[in-house]
């Protein structure tokens, strides 16, 4: 027997509300039944709550946002220290630079500095390169592995590895003669174990998937809070005890999740997992196929991403997109300050735009944005958006024309966890560490190739006179566009989380009992 509706729900002041009335009140949609005028403002309180209620109360989520915080504060400080103290060791010790002002601190720089800075960027290149090799091999297995294992784990050793460049970097400034090549060696290493994207498979564990979208942009929310803030230290206190600060926050990041991050994997899936992985193994009649067998397994699980069409088309968009956003976190630092002498205070002023916005656009607009137009969309205006942002980097000879240039970069982040949210959401529960690895050895492929292939442009334009030094953020811009036309060629119904359903409309969620007890 059907459920009854309640008498109240039936009752001459309260008529039932159907699917289509509800359908309609949560896309904005005018209806034959009168609304209150402040009635879509109230709905959309009503959705946001939900999502948040969910997300806070969940175990697991809020730890990772507290880690996530202190993890860019730490890191965050040391941005634009990195590149003025490697700078400066690699013109004293590669090039005779004696005087006792630090490299940085020159308007007009001298030839060793700016032969110091050549050499900071092709050691940072050169370190992407290696360190996105090892995270091509390794991401897919180690998310593979998280599947059967378990997250926790993973998380602190890769935690553990990535803050071992920031100790070279504290020791480096304590030894006059320690080269700046044992950063970017302990750097590159810390690509053998991704955290990131073991943070996005917790998130995948826990959160359903209508709410990845939204709960993976909170995640990079909480990463944009930290880094607005963290480059302000460089202002207040010397490189030397910026590095410190940011060494101890780390330990303490590091803390709160070995002691307070709960294991997000659920035993069921695990045993799936595992349960998958024997059969597979199992298969092998021989011992030889075996080794065979285990020795291929890094590349075994990349094959997810041949899956199909859709798949194949996630991987080429990641790859160019890839390529271009490394770019722009390892190289535009060295090149703002070799080409517009951008000191301490101008990078804490830009970083603290970019975490603003960053924290505007992916804490709060990105699930409208998804809501409005799906995720494909959103991915599409991202990378137009970084298209358009690139050339203004290529062309930019003022300070104020980068800054508006990183004021449009914001929006490009909304296009990291919405991908995110489309691979998860088109794989098994006991294949979410396997998917989001896969699709990061792409991204790390790309990202260790693009710096490459920008240095090589730089070297041949940078004493040209057009279209000069800016030439390889006009080629990244064409990367973004190649990127988006791999995002056009995206099925909507894969791509999108809310799809109309046989009747019409959408399936209602639970997101939509709020809606309807709101309407009667």
């Amino acid at each position: 027997m059907p459920p009854q509706a309640s008498e109240s729900s039936l009752s001459p002041n309260n008529p039932p509300v159907d699917d289509a009335q509800v359908h309609a009140a949560r896309n904005g949609c005018s209806t034959m039944t009168q609304f209150d005028p402040n009635e879509l403002a109230r709905r959309s309180m009503v959705r946001r709550k939900s999502f948040l209620v969910e997300f806070l109360d969940t175990k697991g989520p809020p730890q990772i946002l507290v880690v996530m915080i202190l993890l860019a504060i730490g890191f965050g400080a040391t941005i634009g220290v990195v590149p003025a103290v490697t700078t400066d060791r690699y013109a004293r010790l590669n090039h005779g630079y004696k005087d006792l002002q630090e490299c940085s601190s020159w308007v007009v720089k001298p030839e060793e500095c700016l032969a110091g800075s050549s050499d900071a960027q092709n050691a940072a290149a050169i370190e992407s390169l290696v360190s996105n090799t090892f995270t091509f091999i390794m991401s897919s297995l180690l998310g593979a592995i998280s599947d059967e294992v378990g997250r926790r784990g993973i998380l602190l050793l890769g935690l553990s590895m990535s803050c071992t460049s920031t100790i070279c970097l504290v020791l480096m400034q304590i030894i006059p003669r320690m080269s700046p090549n044992w950063y970017y060696i302990a750097r590159a290493s810390s690509g053998l174990v991704n955290w990131m994207a073991i943070c996005l498979s917790c998130l995948s564990d826990v959160l359903p998937p209508k709410w990845r979208a939204a709960g993976f942009g909170m995640l990079l929310a909480s990463f944009s809070l930290g880094i607005a803030f963290s480059p302000l230290l460089a202002v207040f206190l010397n490189h030397f005890y910026v590095s410190v600060v940011s060494v101890c926050i780390l330990a303490v990041a590091w803390l709160v999740m070995f002691f307070f991050l709960p294991e997000t994997l659920p035993r069921a899936v695990a045993a799936e997992a595992k349960r998958r992985r024997e059969s597979e193994r199992h298969a092998e009649a021989t011992r030889w196929g075996r080794t065979v067998h285990m020795l291929g397994r890094p590349l075994r699980e990349l094959s997810i991403l041949n899956r199909n069409t859709f798949f194949q088309l996630l991987a080429a968009l990641a790859f160019f997109s890839g390529m271009v956003s490394q770019a722009d976190q390892t190289l535009l630092l060295y090149y703002l300050e070799e080409r517009l002498a951008f000191n301490d205070k101008d990078i804490a002023k830009m970083f603290l735009l970019m975490g603003t916005l960053g924290i505007l656009v992916q804490g709060v607009l990105i699930k409208p944005f998804i809501y409005c137009v799906g995720e494909k969309y959103v991915i599409v205006l991202a990378f137009l958006v970084g298209s358009f942002h690139n050339v203004l980097y290529g062309i930019a000879s003022e300070k104020w024309e980068i800054f508006i240039s990183i004021s449009l970069a914001s929006f490009v982040g909304m296009s990291f966890p919405t991908i995110s949210a489309i691979k998860a959401n088109n794989v098994a529960e006991n294949e979410q560490g396997r998917i989001q690895g896969a699709l990061y050895s792409i991204q790390a492929l790309a990202a260790g190739t693009g710096p490459m292939i920008l240095r090589f442009v730089y070297q041949f334009t940078k004493e040209s006179s057009f279209p000069g030094p800016g030439t390889m953020w006009l080629v990244a811009a064409f990367f973004y566009l190649i990127a988006t036309c791999f995002a056009l060629l995206l099925p909507s119904e894969k791509a999108n989380s809310r799809q109309p359903r046989r009747n019409g409309y959408e399936e209602l969620s639970d997101e939509d009992d709020s809606i309807r007890e709101s309407l009667l």
